[in-house]
């Protein structure tokens, strides 16, 4: 037995708890889970000080959805929670040694105290030679599950000091960090409430998806603390003349962290509309957001932690996008048009009981305020270019360019949230086409 362990209070796991947990996270015990799972730890993608610093980094993989929604609790905690820190002076894109690990261990402890929503934090560690499981035709063994140790703590100081000393098993390269993790948040919210989240009816695993980087409903239970597919705000009843109406949970309260979605499949725009996140999502307390656009997963952040308290910060602003490929993409979004002609028509229409929205259409931009922010109908940058470089032959270039960038992936990702906005693309459009692209 390993000392270490089981003085810090760990238990080996149990034949059915290993069976289960591979069963609820991947479906089937019988077979090994994918390989990118058992090699993929929390890595910074460049060294300290240098840019990108603050930038975890994976190969195109199912593990990049976690990696993602973790990023966004470093950029936290970077960018607005460390206004106490003696590194105050520095840049905090560009950490250090210290602040990569501060960040890391902080989004760690910080999404765990989430799910157990101030109850007790399991958390799993792997032996390095001992096997608690037997290999059979219904466990597979997979190199890490049934070498687990079980950890109960609580989720305060007793958490903090189990994270500092055990902190090699989820950053030391090809190690499963992200593995043990998604294992620890899974058991500290309970398998049998992460099968009633899925919404057990259709027994689908938390891994299922049609997506390469990873699951919505791993996103989810990171982010919300319930591992739900639904993201639209509160509960909503479903059902018909012929069956009982069945409540779907989605998003219970205003999220820290945001999501924002976009697939082609969700190209029309009344499927669009109900795939996509609530204002619980689309208007968290900072200004993040984990993206997942055309099934790419990154983060959109910005600096300023008052631009969804202010109107007037949310009328022109920068923001960044980064992928957990080691890219980076920075964008102005320019709301200013649309909020000129929003004041314009407030003024001008009569105060009745009809006209309670901005634009005088209270059904469709009354939805749109509420998902947060300057948001309304699709106009961007479809309505600044083309037009003016159509003339001379000399603007072929302009207009190709511009038509390049035209409707791109990240540009209606981002009209999902502010809608009428024009945003220009700090970068050459290739990359635009290469993050989207299936080899990056």
């Amino acid at each position: 037995m390993n000392k270490e362990f089981i003085m810090q209070g760990g238990t080996p796991i149990t034949s059915e708890l290993a069976t289960e947990l591979r069963k609820l996270v991947f479906g089937t015990a019988a077979i090994p889970m994918r390989a990118e799972w058992l090699q993929t730890a929390f890595v910074f993608g460049a060294a300290p000080k240098e840019e990108l610093a603050y930038g975890l980094r994976c190969p195109r993989n199912a593990t990049r959805g976690l990696l993602s929604v973790v990023q966004g609790f470093i950029l936290k905690y970077l960018l607005f929670s460390r206004k106490n820190s003696r590194n105050n002076s520095t840049d905090p894109l560009l950490a250090n040694a210290e602040m990569q690990r501060d960040s890391l261990f902080n989004a760690l402890i910080e999404i765990l105290r989430t799910i157990s929503d101030k109850g007790k934090v399991t958390m799993v560690l792997p032996s390095e030679d001992e096997v608690f499981v037997d290999h059979s035709a219904s466990y597979f063994h997979d190199t890490v599950t049934e070498k687990l140790y079980v950890f109960t703590l609580s989720p305060n100081e007793e958490l903090e000091h189990f994270m500092k000393r055990n902190f090699k098993y989820f950053t030391d390269e090809e190690t499963p960090g992200t593995l043990l993790f998604l294992y620890s948040a899974v058991l500290t919210r309970s398998m049998g409430k992460v099968r009633t989240d899925l919404d057990s009816t259709k027994g689908s695993p938390l891994t299922m998806s049609n997506h390469e980087e990873g699951s919505l409903m791993i996103v989810t239970l990171l982010l919300t603390g319930r591992a739900t597919p639904y993201i639209h705000n509160g509960v909503i009843n479903v059902g018909d003349e012929n069956s009982y109406a069945v409540p779907q949970y989605g998003v219970l309260k205003r999220c820290m962290i945001g999501l924002l979605l976009w697939d082609i499949e969700s190209a029309s725009a009344a499927v669009n509309q109900s795939r996509q996140p609530g204002s619980r999502l689309k208007t968290p307390n900072y200004p993040i957001w984990i993206t997942s656009c055309t099934g790419h997963y990154g983060v959109i952040f910005n600096r300023n932690p008052d631009l969804l308290r202010n109107y007037h910060a949310e009328s022109r602003f920068d923001v960044n996008y980064y992928s957990c490929s080691g890219h980076q993409i920075l964008m102005t979004i320019d709301n200013r048009t649309y909020n000129e002609q929003a004041l314009v028509m407030l003024e001008r229409q009569p105060i009745t009981p009809e006209s309670t929205s901005l634009s005088g259409k209270p059904g469709k931009d009354e939805a749109g305020t509420a998902a947060g922010g300057a948001s309304a109908g699709v106009v961007g940058v479809a309505s600044t270019s083309g037009g003016g470089a159509s003339g001379a032959s000399a603007g072929n270039d302009v207009v190709a360019k511009e038509e390049s960038t035209l409707n791109t992936p990240l540009q209606r990702l981002i009209h999902t949230k502010w809608e009428e906005a024009t945003i220009s693309f700090h970068v050459q459009p290739s990359m635009l086409s290469y993050l989207f692209s299936t080899t990056q």
